[in-house]
């Protein structure tokens, strides 16, 4: 296996074992978590209630025992769109590829236990992108706007962090091209720097403060100022136990999401230029306190609750492109697989064999600009 294999094959399994643990956790506090399960949550566990087919009549999933979410499912889908497309992705890729991925062929979809079509699972911001672009034919360019701002295009976005290994910028430009037909405001923001964070992580010599670094210099408003506060404020910590009270204090002026996660007030979820998702700065904050570790890193988010689900999968995903498949604990892989019945490695081999290809296009358009600028400047 390349170094770009198993970073890749790290990435994807990393951001889907974090969505499996962190789906039965979502939603909840710290405190409920730890009540419901006896302590913290180390590993794979049921779903919060028992009843869960009633419990939440709008959200009917089996979420627990190792199923993977949404998260993984857009995730795994992204990468086929890529390996459809064969180079890089804009706006319209979303509308000609993406499109028919979520509503045109079934699939296994654990949380609800049938061949079932991903639209069918997936939230109302992520079915939006159906309702634009298949039913509204609006341009893709423009079509995020209006949706609800919220984590929908980040928390699946980690194949451009792949497909633009090494080079952060080049990730971020291209995730907030595609994402403009999902989101707008901080929810394609976010997308575009948890994208560079992936790029900058799985560049070899990354570390976790430099995927912070990269993820600071590139993101703008409120969601440079939230991870600002929060990375600062996680650097007080040693371990994620005892860490969610002041995490929380720190992300708390940048979120329009309540403290009492359910309740939503008016102004949550709208474009602004001084807010930001929770779920990025919450992930970048558990990958520097762990250290870049797999395992902490994905339990931080787990443990902390709220959207822990993608805040488990995105720090997942760039700890897993930091340390590479070795660095995700096989247990969880092979658990979460097996419940899940879905493959979480090969969809990291597919992209990798994806980037390469591109890669190769790309050097050799670039030589080819070189050449011709070379001319022009009479070189």
């Amino acid at each position: 296996m390349t170094p770009l294999e198993d970073r890749a094959t790290g990435c994807v399994a990393g951001a889907a074992v974090g969505d499996a643990l962190g789906g039965a956790t979502e939603g909840w506090t710290p405190e409920q978590i730890t009540q419901r399960y006896g302590g913290t949550v180390e590993g794979v566990v049921p779903p919060f209630n028992a009843d869960w087919r009633n419990a939440r009549p709008i959200a009917p999933y089996h979420k627990g025992d190792g199923h993977i979410t949404d998260d993984t499912l857009m995730t795994h889908a992204l990468i086929r769109v890529y390996q459809k497309a064969g180079a890089h992705l804009d706006a319209y890729s979303m509308a000609e590829h993406m499109v028919p991925e979520m509503m045109g062929e079934k699939q296994w979809i654990p949380e609800l236990e049938a061949d079932a079509l991903p639209l069918q699972r997936v939230f109302l911001a992520e079915k939006w992108i159906v309702a634009r672009l298949h039913y509204g034919h609006n341009d893709p360019r423009e079509a995020g706007v209006g949706n609800i701002v919220n984590c929908g295009a980040a928390m699946y976005v980690a194949p451009v962090g792949i497909v633009n290994a090494g080079d952060p910028d080049a990730a971020y430009a291209e995730a907030i091209d595609l994402t403009g037909a999902h989101q707008s405001s901080y929810g394609r923001e976010a997308a575009g720097v948890m994208a560079a964070a992936v790029a900058e992580a799985m560049r070899p010599g990354a570390s976790a403060d430099s995927v912070v670094a990269t993820a600071t210099r590139l993101a703008k408003d409120g969601t440079r100022a939230a991870i600002e506060a929060v990375c600062s404020r996680a650097r007080d910590y040693g371990h994620w136990e005892g860490s969610f009270e002041g995490l929380r204090a720190a992300m708390r002026p940048y979120d329009t999401v309540a403290d009492t996660y359910r309740d939503q007030g008016l102004g949550a979820r709208r474009p602004s230029r001084v807010h930001s998702i929770e779920e990025l700065p919450l992930a970048l904050a558990f990958l520097l306190i762990a250290k870049g570790d797999v395992r902490d890193t994905v339990l931080g988010g787990v443990n902390y609750g709220r959207d822990a689900d993608s805040i488990a999968s995105m720090g997942g995903a760039i700890a897993g492109a930091l340390g590479g498949l070795s660095a995700v604990p096989s247990d969880w892989v092979e658990q979460i697989g097996t419940a899940s019945r879905t493959d979480l490695v090969a969809p990291g081999r597919a992209i990798a064999e994806v980037a390469l290809r591109i890669h190769r296009d790309d050097l050799a358009r670039r030589r080819a600009h070189e050449d011709a600028f070379a001319e022009l400047a009479g070189q």
